[in-house]
Order: C-alpha cells, then structure tokens, then sequence
C-alpha cells in the first residue's frame, strides 16, 4: 500500500472507512477515483449510457468486496481500476449488451488506439498516456485491443487476421516494453 493521501487521509485509513462502512469513505473514494474508473469504462462500453450503469456496477462491487482488496497484491486505485474493468468486460460479452448495441462484429474496422483523448484523465492517472506513444503502433494496437476494449487473445487474432501466436508474442513484448518504461 501507497502512503498517498487524499484528502488528508492516507490510503490505508481509506481502506480503513470502506470497510468499516463509513459514507465519508465511500464519498472520498468516488469523489478521488471515478472520472478514472468512467473513463475506462466508457471506452471499453462505448456507450454513455451503459458507461453509467456499469459505473454504478463497478461501485457497488468495491463497496461490497472491499474486504478482498489485499494491499500487498497492489495499490488500491489498481484494485477498483480492476474490478471497474473487470466489470465492464463482463458487461460487453453479456447478451443483453449485444441485444442493446446490436452485436458489433469483432471484424469491424477501427483505427487504433480510437477515441484515446475520451480516456485522457484516466489514462493520464495511471501513468499510460505517456508511455503508449513509445511503444511500437502493432503494440499500442495490441494493448487497445485486449486492454482498453477487453478481447481475447484469440479474439484479437480473429479481428485483426493474424495469427494467435503472434498476438500472444505482441502482448508478451509490449507489456515487456512497458514494465521496463514504467521503471
């Protein structure tokens, strides 16, 4: 765990109110955290509406499962970051999200890295912004792809009509990449 403060407090006495149930935790965690979570959020959703939704989703599932956060696995802000993420995904692949949006093929084309300035705060937050641009543009797709937009590795060798070994070994070396620039 960090010794980040927010707002006078440090991440562990944050932990601390979240679990202790406290409203001053919850409001200091939303107020600090969400324009973060939205953005990821809303560019793996695509839609302002379900961003919404699965806002409240991803809220409602830190607030309950705060006691699974295990701070020696990672800093708080990546925990909820994961379960927001998480959540959003498990929205995407749902059948009533195909339904709503009208099951967008995997094999529609998009410009990499599509609608990144919709994420800049967060991205920025996590450290991300910067770094992407040094990576190689097939890694910077790859990382779109399977982080920003929650496919598979089979579903982006699908998409992009490449092979899944070269996707496994793209994904291996960008996130080498990244480790060694986030140093």
């Amino acid at each position: 765990m960090t010794n980040r403060t927010i707002q006078g407090i440090t991440e562990k006495e944050l932990v601390s109110l979240l679990r202790q149930r406290e409203k001053r935790g919850f409001t200091l965690l939303y107020d600090n955290y969400s324009s973060a979570l939205y953005g990821i959020i809303r560019k793996i959703v695509r839609s302002e509406e379900l961003a919404q939704d699965v806002m409240q989703d991803a809220f409602v599932k830190i607030w309950r499962g705060i006691d699974s956060y295990d701070a020696s696995k990672g800093t708080l802000f990546t925990w909820i970051l994961n379960v927001a993420r998480n959540t959003a995904i498990d929205r995407v692949r749902t059948q009533e999200f195909k339904q709503t949006v009208g099951a967008q093929s995997l094999n529609t084309p998009s410009p990499h890295l599509e609608g990144i300035a919709a994420t800049h705060q967060s991205v920025d937050h996590i450290g991300l912004e910067k770094v992407l641009p040094m990576l190689r543009p097939e890694h910077q797709e790859i990382i779109d792809y399977v982080y920003f937009r929650g496919y598979t590795q089979t579903e982006v060798a699908e998409s992009l009509g490449m092979p899944l070994g070269t996707v496994k070994t793209r994904v291996r070396m960008a996130i080498d990449h990244l480790r060694k620039i986030l140093k």
